[in-house]
């Protein structure tokens, strides 16, 4: 169904006889799918191919979203298809198919009112300025019938709409705001102990919609709270199956304070006066969570104040320095048999005290205040934070060595990380985080754009196994969250997992220019009335999606300068990542201005594909440099494969003949990128301008300068390993990969370490991070911008089956092979355009061992390849004359002309 409008026509035949007989048999099924998927299996048991496939590509472009007609009765609409003309029971709309979308963003109190906001809408019922629907939250108290109404504020709130992530519809008016007074819950005057559930009711379709309050994900939205109404009396807020719950606890007995004396941990209670308790604290029971082992031990009144002492030894049961966190709960046992989870009193200090082993007792809170006791790792604790000139610095507390430690900011979704110095002494630490100022060598760079996680790691460590998590002392987490603007960007403290904090980097584009449907409007209504302005006489450079200043296109830039041409030279830049030189004017990728551009320069110049939104405009020049030579096949030539993306394929020749000239590095590639792509405009045949390097007179002087800018040590081999990503070793459904790492690297340092270093560079795409890398042996150059400059100082390349093979073969140096995969990578992922087994100009390597055994035997490999060596540079290297900027420019200035 999915690739129905590319199929056969035995392909659609067959499609449609199976939706008639999934029609004649399965009818009860039919009619619990989903709107739109009702629709299409409707008009494919009807032969209505036509509708169909109008269906199947509004649905590629706005994924799960489609409009909503009708006041009484909602029915789906798709434009192009009379809705109309299809059943009741395929169009029209439940209420369970148009759900209550709800997500707390804040939840604080404020003159002694609870104050949570957030945003809430009907999915595929946007509300307007104008049409901004009544809401009201419900209060409903467990096992009663009572009910509290709570009226909701509107404001508008663009993070729902970025937060949707779908481009159909705008849900900016959805943002609401409740502020609940606790003395609501009473009853009769006297508080009562009980739980509230809340839900939301607002207008739609056929009457009102009820829906809940979900919890967010980070900060105060994402985390349970207490709050101390009286003594003895506290309004818990918290999440249970995610859903927002208050509950009025009334406190018979309390943990009001701790210590540590004679190896035992001393926890003090307060039994409060307002309780209306006469039940008495008689004990203290402790639960390990794991495996439900308990001990109790009783309590002791000590000047006046009722005392639990538990052994030291009682909760250190950890048998080395970095095994799991165990926790322990802790269970107040009262007078005539009644007991409770034991809470903490307002205002106590969580602290930790140091056991030996590297391990500590802490004694810490949740947020529903529950006591927790761990014995865990020793971690860092930070109790003072604050910005200073962009310059955030925390302090705290920390029991562990700290002569070797450093700080690691390890960001949460590709891994990346950085390491900064920190200063430990006498138990306590401090850092200084500069997120404007990042070091990558010999630059400075922003953070990118995430979320990043603080921990402890010592220098020796190879791996985050015994990396201690960065936490925030508990009184202290209102104080979240901590921002600071940049110059670009607005940096933010802020907390996951109740008390782990992070540094989030925040997105380069206007909240105008972020989200799908954001997106969607400067495609389709700014790009196009941009296309009815001037053309600008200026060049703009994408360089893989706005990642770096690098590539062919950078030659192509230097070619112009050197020449003199007057023009003005524009750079993509997505998310600060890359330094440009003076002269040359950025804009940021997917930006209003970037989209501007694109449409308003007169030469644009790429090495990726382009957005389907690009129109070339008369008088306007598209040069596609691309990146490489193809061993692994692509574009149209995957058809039929378990890869294949028909509707993808589709989009090819129209999106690849906005091109105008296309770069081939050499006849093998020509006519692959013609079929590939159905590409039909020319092609310039002149080898790829970024490999002109191998050919400059200074090659030697600018690789001994690149040698300096990492820092390898004199007299150190340089082993380059490029390996390619897998298909099939994806992280979850998006469009990120995992690092299959087939090299034992321990192995490799101890039989290469003393005269080589080992430079990993992963495919963008892969997002792990390379364990062991530092600067020892293995050195993690993902992010150093022109790998041209990282083959002038390679003596030998690794790689598989990647590009990189053609543009290092300009070097004449020696290449190894490591092809663990090759018949599954071959057979049943892409597929070769030629026999690679007996063109590879080295050895073909199955293991780890066979790969460190090669680089030691690599002069004897250099003669055996040699004539193969030869042949594959003279099949894939041609031209190559280092002219190939030149080449690319003359073309663009005769255009010019």
């Amino acid at each position: 169904m999915r690739f129905f409008p590319e199929g056969t026509a035995e392909e659609r035949a067959e499609l449609i006889a199976g939706a008639k007989e999934i029609r004649r048999t399965k009818q009860k099924a039919l009619r619990k799918l989903p709107p739109v998927e009702r629709v299409k299996w409707y008009l494919a048991a009807e032969e209505r191919t036509d509708e169909l496939t109008k269906v199947l590509r509004f649905e590629r472009a706005n994924s799960f979203s489609f409009h909503v007609k009708g006041v009484r009765r909602a029915r789906l609409h798709i434009p192009g298809l009379d809705t109309g003309s299809l059943p009741d029971e395929v169009a029209v709309l439940a209420r369970r198919e148009m759900p209550i979308h709800s997500r707390i963003t804040e939840m604080v109190w404020r003159e002694g009112q609870l104050v949570v906001r957030g945003y809430s809408y009907l999915t595929n019922v946007p509300p307007t300025e104008k049409r901004r629907p009544f809401r009201m939250a419900v209060l409903r108290r467990a096992g009663s019938k009572r009910v509290v109404p709570v009226k909701m504020r509107t404001f508008r709130e663009p993070q729902a709409t970025e937060d949707s992530k779908q481009g159909l519809h705008c849900y900016d008016w959805s943002g609401f705001e409740i502020t609940i007074n606790p003395r609501l819950l009473k009853s009769g005057g006297k508080w009562l102990p009980g739980k509230w559930t809340t839900g939301i009711t607002m207008p739609g379709p056929g009457g009102l919609y009820a829906g809940r309050i979900d919890k967010g994900e980070i900060g105060t939205g994402g985390h349970a709270q207490a709050h101390v109404l009286e003594d003895g009396v506290r309004l818990v807020a918290s999440f249970p199956e995610g859903r927002l719950q208050l509950t009025v606890d009334l406190v018979p007995s309390e943990v009001e304070s701790w210590k540590v004396a004679d190896e035992s941990l001393q926890l003090a209670l307060h039994t409060p006066a307002a309780a209306g308790s006469t039940a008495k604290p008689a004990g203290l029971r402790v639960e390990r969570v794991k495996d439900d082992f308990f001990r109790e031990y009783p309590v002791e009144e000590r000047d006046g104040r009722s005392v639990v002492s538990v052994p030291c030894a009682d909760l250190s049961v950890a048998e080395s320095e970095t095994e799991e966190t165990t926790d322990f709960r802790a269970v107040i046992l009262l007078s005539g048999g009644k007991e409770r989870r034991a809470t903490v009193a307002d205002g106590l200090l969580t602290g930790a005290h140091p056991m030996s082993g590297g391990r500590e007792i802490a004694v810490s809170t949740d947020g529903g205040g529950q006591l927790k006791l761990q014995d865990r790792m020793r971690q860092p604790v930070v109790d003072r934070m604050e910005w200073n000139d962009c310059e955030l610095f925390l302090e705290g507390s920390y029991t562990g060595p700290g002569e070797d430690k450093l700080l690691v900011l390890r960001h949460g979704r590709t891994f990346e990380e950085k390491l900064l110095p920190v200063d430990i002494t006498e138990g306590r630490f401090t850092a200084r985080i500069r997120p404007e100022g990042m070091e990558l060598y010999g630059t400075k760079l922003p953070l990118r754009e995430g979320r990043w996680y603080l921990a402890l790691r010592s220098r020796s460590a190879r791996g985050t196994e015994q990396d201690a998590p960065v936490k925030l002392r508990a009184d202290l987490l209102g104080q979240l969250p901590l921002t600071h603007p940049g110059a670009k960007r607005i940096y933010s403290v802020d907390r996951r997992f109740f008390d782990r904090i992070f540094l989030s980097s925040g997105s380069t584009l206007s909240a105008e220019e972020r989200g799908t449907y954001r997106q969607r409007l400067l495609k389709r209504v700014h790009a196009p009335q941009q296309r009815n302005l001037p053309l600008k006489e200026q060049v703009i450079y994408n360089s893989y999606h706005g990642r770096q200043f690098s590539d062919s296109p950078k030659a192509i830039y230097e070619e112009l300068v050197r020449r003199g041409t007057d023009v003005e030279h524009v750079w993509a830049i997505g998310d600060q990542r890359a330094e440009v030189p003076d002269g040359v004017r950025v804009v940021e990728w997917h930006s209003a201005e970037w989209y501007a551009e694109m449409s308003r320069s007169r030469y644009v110049v790429t090495n990726v594909m382009l957005n389907s939104f690009f129109k070339r405009r008369e008088g306007q020049h598209v040069i596609q440099t691309w990146h490489g030579t193809p061993l692994k096949k692509m574009g149209a030539h995957i058809r039929g494969t378990t890869k294949s993306n028909p509707a993808y394929i589709e989009t090819l020749p129209r999106r690849s003949n906005e091109w105008e000239m296309m770069v081939s590095p050499n006849a093998f590639t020509t006519p692959i990128m013609q079929g590939a792509f159905g590409f039909e405009n020319e092609i310039l045949e002149c080898g790829y301008p970024r490999n002109d390097i191998f050919h400059r007179e200074d090659k030697e002087q600018l690789a001994e300068k690149v040698r300096e800018r990492l820092g390898i040590p004199e007299g150190k081999k340089v082993l380059l390993y490029v390996p390619t990503w897998r298909d099939d070793v994806r992280i979850g459904t998006g469009k990120n990969f995992k690092l299959d790492l087939r090299v034992d690297l321990a192995a490799a340092e101890k039989a290469l370490g003393d005269d080589h270093v080992l430079l990993f560079r992963k495919h963008p795409k892969i997002v792990d991070n390379i364990t062991g890398a530092g600067e020892g042996f293995v050195w993690d150059v993902s992010e150093y911008p022109e790998i041209e400059h990282l083959y002038l100082i390679a003596d030998v390349l690794i790689t598989d089956y990647s590009s990189a093979m053609f543009d290092y073969a300009h070097s004449g140096r020696p290449m190894l092979f490591f092809t663990y995969d090759l018949e599954h990578y071959r057979d049943n992922l892409r597929g070769f355009y030629f026999d690679f087994t007996s063109r590879a100009p080295g050895p073909l390597i199955k293991t780890s061992d066979e790969l460190i055994e090669a680089v030691r035997d690599i002069d004897s490999l250099v003669e055996k390849y040699r004539d193969q060596y030869a042949e594959f540079t003279q099949d894939f290297c041609e031209p190559s004359d280092g002219l190939a900027a030149e080449r690319v420019v003359d073309w663009i200035l005769k255009e010019r002309e």
